[in-house]
């Protein structure tokens, strides 16, 4: 079993926040990396594969592999997979949405993202839904600053979401990281009165799942797949932040 988190949201050392933005450019770094090469025809496998090499020749470790018993490097979540798709040998179809969640372990920290691919040709519903939720990652984002309320990033999502007309699937939080991979503080992406403010120095990840119709999920026999139970596609967009005096910073924006 991983080592545990923290009872409490960790209040990172500058020390400790110059790894964190060490692991979150590679954790970018490679999200970037493999968007090149997802086209019709491209099997999760073989993401899978770029995603782990590219960890690897970076004197790092792809956190998802061996964790809790999950088999592959990367989740790959296509068209109803809400998330922690597992990587296999299924051919990338024209109109695939696809999200590729990367997260990976650099000098003893953890760096969290992933983003939406299209797959050739996507239909104008499914560039909405991918739309949508990136626009609601970065409306939760811009509230970010020390004092506010961490319940007040879901009532921004769900804003986002309903006004485009779709729906939050509340069951996937975000999450403190650091030298662990999931701890305090949960960041609900819906409604919610969960508990506490952010304060300087705090790093967690926001990554909402917005669904076309219902939020209703069911996991799969391999005990990790999250598939909608309407078979309604989804789109999930994350970022790893870090709470400072003045605001947020993204650790893991988009590489110069």
């Amino acid at each position: 079993m991983p080592p545990p988190g923290p009872d409490e949201p960790e209040i990172k050392t500058e020390a400790q926040i110059k790894k964190m933005r060490d692991s979150c450019r590679l954790a970018r770094f490679m999200l970037d990396s493999v968007g090149k090469y997802i086209k019709v025809g491209c099997t999760t496998d073989e993401i899978d594969a770029v995603v782990h090499s590219l960890a690897i020749n970076n004197n790092a470790y792809p956190s998802p592999l061996n964790y809790r018993g999950f088999p592959k490097s990367v989740c790959t979540s296509v068209n109803n997979v809400a998330c922690h798709g597992i990587p296999d040998d299924r051919c990338l179809e024209d109109g695939d949405i696809i999200n590729v969640d990367i997260t990976v372990y650099l000098n003893g920290f953890h760096g969290d993202c992933s983003a939406m691919f299209l797959v050739g040709e996507v239909d104008k519903d499914g560039k909405a839904l991918v739309k949508a939720t990136e626009q609601s990652l970065e409306r939760a984002i811009s509230i970010c600053r020390p004092g506010e309320f961490f319940c007040n990033i879901g009532s921004e999502v769900e804003l986002v979401a309903r006004k485009a007309g779709f729906t939050v699937v509340p069951c996937f939080t975000g999450h403190g990281i650091g030298s662990y991979f999931h701890g305090p503080p949960d960041i609900y992406h819906c409604y919610n009165n969960y508990p506490g403010k952010m304060k300087t120095g705090m790093v967690f990840t926001i990554e909402p799942v917005l669904a076309q119709g219902s939020h209703e999920i069911v996991i799969l026999e391999d005990g990790w797949t999250a598939v909608t139970l309407d078979n309604g596609r989804t789109a999930q967009f994350e970022h790893t932040v870090l709470i400072t005096d003045d605001g947020v910073e993204i650790l893991t924006n988009n590489v110069a």
